[in-house]
C-alpha cells in the first residue's frame, strides 16, 4: 500500500529534477549563444525519465543526436559553460542539436527555438510541482480523515 503512494510521487520527483536538468542545458545554450564554434547541446525528455525510472530500452537513452568529435568533457570548446549538477555526470546524458541555421561563427544554437524549449519546459516544470503539492494536499486530507 505505502509503496504505492511513494512509487507516485517517486516517479513525479524524478520528472521534477529531469525538467531541471533540461532547463539548465537550455539556459546554458541560451548563455552560449554568442560563443562562436559552441555546439547547442539538449536531451529527449521522454527517453530520460525512461532511463530515470527503470523502464528504458538498451543503448544510450538520453542521446539526442550524437556526433564523432564529442568532447570528454562534454563542450566542444574549453571556453565554454560547462554544464554540471544533475542526473548524470558533467554531460548531463545532453547530446548535441542538429544545426537549424548555419551561421558562419559555427555556433549552433537557434535563439528562437531555445527560447521557446526554455518556456515550454518551465510551464512543464510548473505542472508538475502543482501535481505533486495536488498529491501531497491530498494525502494530507485522507491521513487527517477530512
Amino acid at each position: 500500500m505505502l509503496d504505492n503512494l511513494t512509487n507516485s510521487l517517486d516517479f513525479h520527483a524524478k520528472a521534477l529534477v529531469l525538467r531541471a536538468d533540461r532547463q539548465r542545458v537550455i539556459a546554458s545554450n541560451i548563455a552560449n549563444a554568442d560563443t562562436p564554434g559552441y555546439a547547442a547541446r539538449d536531451f529527449n525528455f521522454a527517453d530520460a525519465l525512461k532511463s530515470a525510472t527503470g523502464s528504458a530500452s538498451s543503448g544510450s537513452p538520453l542521446r539526442m543526436a550524437t556526433s564523432a568529435d564529442t568532447i570528454d568533457s562534454g563542450r566542444s570548446n574549453a571556453r565554454h559553460i560547462p554544464l554540471t549538477g544533475g542526473i548524470g555526470d558533467s554531460d548531463n546524458g545532453a547530446g548535441y542539436v542538429v544545426q537549424t541555421q548555419p551561421t558562419a561563427d559555427g555556433n549552433s544554437v537557434d535563439l528562437d527555438r531555445e527560447r521557446a524549449a526554455f518556456a515550454d519546459n518551465a510551464v512543464r516544470y510548473e505542472a508538475t510541482l502543482r501535481f505533486i503539492n495536488g498529491q501531497s494536499k491530498t494525502l494530507m486530507s485522507a491521513i487527517q480523515g477530512q
